[in-house]
């Protein structure tokens, strides 16, 4: 069987790894792919956003199944195009993809159909937003409506910060089209966590749990990123949790497609916020999450290829999906600066040296001749399994040590 998966990042190198290691998978093809996806799938020169190329590729390689990773080709409807053309694809399609592509859509679907989530409001205009935003309290929310590549949620703790953030987003456009329409939410406290789940017409998965630190350093301070690391299980992810989460969220959730007649195949994760008044919706995405999936798929033990042919063929609920009992830990190096501004194309030295126990996921490298270089913000994924979260973090911290490239930088407490 022949896979190609689309995009170039950690999610997708972890993706193409559980797929190498797969029987049923003869070949994989990767686009674009970066330095560290090479060893385990052929790069071709076509970005993920170049819709046409990629199914121009798929045809002309009689690709069997293509895999789609990031949200930027779901949005724009790359699914609706190549099952248009007869091609098997994984991922939602363009009208479900809002749910990750409009922040507005989003929420009016959690509202509709009596989901836990924030109180919220949408604005267009900045004058009306600046007026009405004392109303939410402080500290809040605010959301450009549209993707900003996980960055444009904005949490000011004081008015004056606020206007600021209102006016950068719909005034000043740091955000692109994305801050045409604004989101502005109530702040929630409580603890926030993840689940990923596999979806098909008439069921829905959770995977296990997983932790993300989003926070650029250590203690949960400075910028928000796309996601310094990340652990599996969740610590507060219990039994308990993950019952109420299935019957409150998951399955009220799937039973809102249905009613909405969204055809939805693929992966929805959830963002949570676990509060006094149980979890609560606080984003959809519509595929795999980045770092999550690393350390998600390392513990995945069912085939990946069987699981999606299953969503595929509307059959998820006769496949029984096994995870290994040891748990794992994803910690991201990024590139100094990060995630404002940085430099690209520092030499990576050292990961020869790893243990073999290690695996490197890598999420922007790539070749500058011989050399491993940087080429984007969050760069390689340190990831490792052991009995406990801990004992997996004390590999991959003392690994990293083996590991340079100029101005790198990492958190040093994703395991707690």
């Amino acid at each position: 069987m022949k896979i190609l998966v689309v995009g170039g990042g950690g999610r997708e190198h972890a993706i193409c790894w559980k797929l190498s290691k797969e029987a049923s998978v003869d070949k994989i093809y990767c686009a674009p792919g970066n330095a560290g996806i090479s060893n385990v799938a052929q790069c071709i020169d076509i970005q993920d956003s170049d819709i046409e190329n990629l199914l121009n590729f798929a045809k002309e390689n009689k690709i069997d199944l293509t895999i789609v990773g990031p949200e930027i080709p779901l949005v724009a409807g790359i699914v609706d195009k190549f099952e248009k053309e007869g091609l098997k694809i994984f991922g939602p399609n363009k009208k479900c993809a809002q749910l990750e592509g409009s922040k507005s859509f989003s929420k009016d679907f959690m509202i509709r159909h009596n989901l836990p989530t924030a109180k919220y409001k949408e604005y267009t205009d900045l004058d009306e937003a600046i007026s009405e935003i004392d109303s939410f309290g402080y500290p809040v929310v605010i959301k450009a409506d549209g993707l900003a590549a996980g960055k444009g949620v904005v949490i000011p703790e004081n008015r004056e910060d606020a206007i600021t953030t209102l006016k950068e987003m719909m005034s000043d456009k740091k955000f692109g089209n994305a801050g045409d329409k604004i989101v502005v939410e109530e702040f929630l406290t409580g603890i926030e966590t993840s689940i990923l789940a596999f979806v098909d017409n008439d069921t829905i998965v959770p995977m296990v749990s997983s932790k993300d630190h989003k926070k650029v350093f250590e203690g949960e301070t400075g910028l928000n990123t796309g996601g310094m690391g990340t652990f599996s299980p969740s610590e507060i992810y219990t039994e308990k949790l993950a019952k109420e989460v299935q019957e409150k969220i998951l399955d009220k959730t799937l039973e809102g497609f249905k009613k909405d007649n969204l055809n939805y195949k693929g992966i929805l994760f959830v963002g949570l916020m676990i509060t006094e008044d149980g979890p609560k919706i606080l984003e959809y995405n519509v595929r795999f999450g980045d770092p999550e999936t690393q350390s998600v798929l390392f513990r995945l033990d069912t085939d990946l290829n069987k699981i999606i042919s299953e969503i595929l063929n509307n059959n998820l609920k006769n496949i029984e999906i096994n995870y290994s009992k040891e748990e794992s830990i994803c910690v991201m190096l990024t590139s100094g600066g990060y995630p404002e501004n940085y430099e690209k194309g520092k030499v990576i030295s050292g990961l020869e040296n790893l243990d073999s126990d290690i695996v490197v996921f890598h999420s922007g490298t790539k070749f500058d001749n011989e050399n491993i270089v940087t080429n984007g913000g969050r760069v390689i994924g340190i990831t490792a399994k052991g009995k406990t979260v801990k004992e997996a973090a004390q590999k991959v911290y003392e690994n990293i040590k083996k590991i340079n490239f100029e101005k790198m930088h990492y958190r040093k407490d994703i395991w707690k």
